[in-house]
Order: structure tokens, then C-alpha cells, then sequence
């Protein structure tokens, strides 16, 4: 390998930041010259000022208020609209330990071998009782971290 490529690409690499234009020129005995100015014709520009370097990260839009004819609730409105929200989340949560208790007795059931049958046909008749197992167990994980977040 040539020895100036990997020193051009570098200086390519340097000077990017730097210089408007940098041009890669092809030259008559097939060597290639990387230059921040245009030598001939065979000069093609491989990297040019603002539209390669790196773009400045956005601002943060401000927040807008509400317009004053806003319907704003009460302090108390809310409070108890947090409550109702919260016992409602319990109630749900209770209800769906309940669902999964129900749904891995049934999942024992269908995982226990019959008589005559073997393992592997026990393992397939169980699949759509472990499926529901996990659903009840991903529900239960969702309504506990929304409880989670309440005030």
C-alpha cells in the first residue's frame, strides 16, 4: 500500500474541520493529491465547508402557557380525581392477581402428563396457559408501575 494515502486521508481528516474545499486530484502518473486548493481539472471535491460538519444540536422549545381561557381544574378536583384514579388501579391490580393465581392453577393442570401421554404432548397442550400466565404477569408489572407514578 502506498504510503501517502494513509497520510493524505489524515491530512484530509485535519484539514476538514479547517478548510473550506478539499479536493482529491487525480494526476498524469496515477498517484492520487489531496489539496484544499483546485489544481487542474481532474480535481473533484471531496469535502466542502459548512455542509459537512456536524450540525449544532437543537434548542429546546420553550414551553408555551396555557391561554387564560384555559379550563383549569381545582386543587381539590384534582386531589380527588387522583384518588378515584389510584383506587381504581387497585382494584384492577387485585382483580388481575386474582386472573394469574387462576390462570397458573390452570397451567398446572395442563402441564401435568395424562395417562398414556407423554411429556412432550403435556409441554404443547400447556403453551397457550403459559402465554396467558405472562400476559396476567405483564399486566400486573404495567398496573404497578402506573401506581408507581401517581403522587
Amino acid at each position: 500500500m502506498n504510503l501517502k494515502f494513509p497520510v493524505l486521508i489524515a491530512c484530509l481528516t485535519a484539514f476538514g474541520a479547517h478548510a473550506g474545499t478539499i479536493y482529491k486530484c487525480a494526476s498524469a502518473d496515477g498517484s492520487t493529491l489531496i489539496s484544499n486548493t483546485k489544481v487542474d481539472k481532474s480535481c473533484k471535491a471531496v469535502v466542502s465547508g459548512p455542509d459537512n460538519a456536524v450540525p449544532a444540536p437543537r434548542a429546546k422549545a420553550a414551553a408555551t402557557p396555557s391561554p387564560d381561557s384555559f379550563p383549569k381544574v381545582g386543587e381539590q378536583e384534582q386531589k380527588s380525581r387522583d384518588s378515584d384514579r389510584k383506587r381504581i388501579l387497585e382494584q384492577e391490580l387485585a382483580a388481575e392477581q386474582k386472573n394469574l393465581d387462576a390462570a397458573r392453577r390452570d397451567l398446572a393442570e395442563q402441564e401435568a402428563p395424562r395417562a398414556g401421554e407423554d411429556r412432550q404432548r403435556a409441554a404443547d397442550r400447556a403453551v397457550p396457559y403459559r402465554e396467558r400466565v405472562g400476559q396476567h404477569e405483564r399486566n400486573i408489572a404495567a398496573i404497578q408501575k402506573e401506581l408507581g407514578g401517581l403522587k
